[in-house]
């Protein structure tokens, strides 16, 4: 399977996997577009991940982020990865969450213009989760998935919090996140997500990538869009 990228994004959503260049505000965007399972009832609903901080390694292959995409193609929803700028293929360079969410806004628009009428999901881990909330409320997102959210290393007291569903998964052995500050901060908030801890798990849950694809789907299973028409 190429992943050269293509030299214009599809005008439609792809029926294979498609790796291409999206134009953004930086420049070229990296992006990575794959449907649903096939054996999975299709709804109508796309989720766009975003992969962890890019000054430390991430990128939309990040083993986290996959199985992210991997749940949630299993429930029926077409994916979309993408790198921020300065990662992959994707110009422009890293500009500490604020361009990121930008980069996340027009990876949106081209995924409302790909499948209109989808249901918007948002997915993220560690940075990435931070940049999908912040990005969440602006772009009306209809269901939020965060993974590790880096509370403490992040502004996230001044995030307009969006009012959908919205699952947090969070090691209570992370390394690289303070579980007990994630938890605080959890129970905070006016309106609580479902948060789900998990025991035993590091920051970049190994040997629980597993456990993490059955948290998420058994999770979101109920929040789910409408099944897609045929086509």
């Amino acid at each position: 399977m190429s992943t050269t990228p293509a030299p214009a994004p599809p005008s439609r959503f792809p029926a294979e996997h498609t790796v291409f260049l999206l134009p953004g505000p930086a420049g070229a965007i990296e992006v990575a577009a794959t449907p649903a399972e096939a054996d999975a009832p299709p709804v109508r609903g796309t989720a766009v991940i975003c992969h962890p901080h890019p000054l430390h390694g991430g990128t939309m292959h990040n083993k986290v982020v996959t199985i992210l995409e991997r749940s949630l193609r299993e429930l029926g929803l077409a994916c979309v990865r993408f790198n921020f700028r300065g990662v992959g293929q994707s110009a422009g360079v890293h500009d500490e969450g604020r361009g990121e969410v930008e980069d996340l806004a027009a990876v949106v628009d081209w995924a409302r213009r790909a499948s209109p009428g989808d249901a918007l999901w948002l997915a993220g881990f560690s940075f990435g989760s931070y940049v999908a909330l912040a990005a969440a409320r602006r772009v009306g997102a209809d269901a939020l998935v965060s993974i590790a959210p880096p509370v403490g290393r992040w502004d996230f007291d001044s995030i307009e919090l969006p009012d959908c569903p919205w699952l947090v998964v969070q090691g209570e052995e992370d390394e690289v996140v303070d579980p007990a500050a994630v938890f605080a901060w959890v129970e905070s908030l006016s309106k609580q997500p479902h948060l789900v801890r998990m025991p035993e798990t590091s920051h970049f849950f190994h040997r629980r990538l597993m456990d993490l694809r059955g948290v998420i789907r058994n999770a979101m299973r109920t929040h789910l869009p409408p099944a897609r028409g045929p086509a």
